[in-house]
């Protein structure tokens, strides 16, 4: 059995950093690509960011391109989310998810996930 749990979500003030991880179980991360999402309350789930299986190739919503940075280890079967220039926009439970498939933005494209870590951006 899979599992995904994230960690390091916390309070932050707004232009502050923040980093996520998200440590992968009963599995091998090369194995999968691997994804942020965030959902916000009252909001739907939002694509974040995705890292490719081998390449380590990355992709970015807009919202937080030039802003947040995925990485993974997959000797320590990690993936990191490094979030920088934080604002209250960016307030919301992060999570990460792995799939066997392609990249996609999509959160039914993703077979599974972590239960989130809150990150909250104070003004």
């Amino acid at each position: 059995q899979v599992q995904l749990v994230e960690s390091g979500g916390g309070l932050v003030q707004t232009g502050g950093s923040l980093r996520v991880s998200c440590a992968v179980s009963g599995g091998t991360l090369s194995s999968y690509g691997m994804a942020w999402f965030r959902q916000a309350p009252g909001k739907e789930r939002e694509f974040v960011g995705y890292i490719s299986r081998r390449e380590g190739i990355t992709y970015y919503a807009d919202s937080v391109k030039d802003r947040f940075t995925i990485s993974r280890d997959n000797a320590k079967n990690t993936v990191y989310m490094q979030m920088n220039s934080l604002n209250a926009e960016d307030t919301a439970v992060y999570y990460c998810a792995a799939t066997r498939a392609a990249m996609s933005r999509r959160v039914d494209a993703y077979d599974y996930w972590g239960q989130g870590t809150q990150v909250t951006v104070s003004s």
